[in-house]
């Protein structure tokens, strides 16, 4: 594999160059700006979990950052994995916190999500627009039925799950939306992604916060 192949997948990006896409790239700031919120929000006992998810957020900012400057393979690998981190420790955490899983039951279930992206994936692939963000996708329909299974259980916690679902598909549908309306719009969509995951990530966080401090 070729680590600094130029990768040229967004609107934006006109010319090879470190700010070709300087919308796409300055946003990544509203991860940091996430994280740093919650950072303040989750101190205390009870809250490691916790920090250790706005870390990893902040370090999502910092991935994409490198993505959307140099533009290379490596520096796509370096947007995806923090990304796919936080939602295999959100997963662990809330099979552990939200269900009472012992320790290697949540882990266990957490493993769950690899033959369930590997099974979702390719369906999205086959669906107009959504095959776009194929890859993504299987999250906020994970969330969403987490949210469903725990309606009942948890309702103030089903109800976040929810919300952030609803936040995630939206945020989807502008990251799908970038090559679409480039012709319309000139910076793209892309940005609209940034921003509001940036919104949804923290969220997440905040709804897990909440339950930890609920069952004190």
């Amino acid at each position: 594999m070729d680590w600094t192949r130029a990768v040229d997948g967004y609107c934006e990006r006109a010319d090879p160059g470190y700010w070709a896409e300087p919308v796409n790239a300055v946003t990544n700031a509203a991860f940091l700006i996430a994280a740093l919120i919650m950072w303040r929000r989750v101190q205390g006992a009870g809250m490691g979990a916790a920090r250790l998810l706005c870390g990893v957020l902040a370090v999502i900012g910092i991935g994409s950052y490198l993505f959307h400057t140099h533009a290379q393979v490596w520096a796509g690998v370096a947007d995806v994995l923090p990304i796919a981190v936080y939602v295999l420790i959100y997963i662990t955490l809330a099979n552990r916190a939200y269900w009472g899983m012992r320790w290697p039951l949540a882990l266990g279930t957490t493993a769950l999500f690899f033959p369930y992206a590997a099974l979702t994936v390719p369906l999205f692939r086959q669906l107009p627009f959504l095959d776009v963000s194929a890859g993504y996708w299987p999250i906020p329909l994970l969330i969403a039925a987490y949210a469903l299974l725990l309606r009942h259980r948890l309702p103030d916690v089903a109800r976040g799950l929810a919300i952030g679902s609803s936040l995630l598909a939206l945020s989807l549908t502008f990251r799908s939306l970038d090559d679409t309306l480039c012709g319309a719009i000139p910076i793209g969509t892309h940005f609209l992604w940034h921003i509001l995951n940036a919104v949804m990530l923290g969220w997440m966080i905040e709804v897990y916060r909440r339950h930890v401090i609920r069952v004190r």
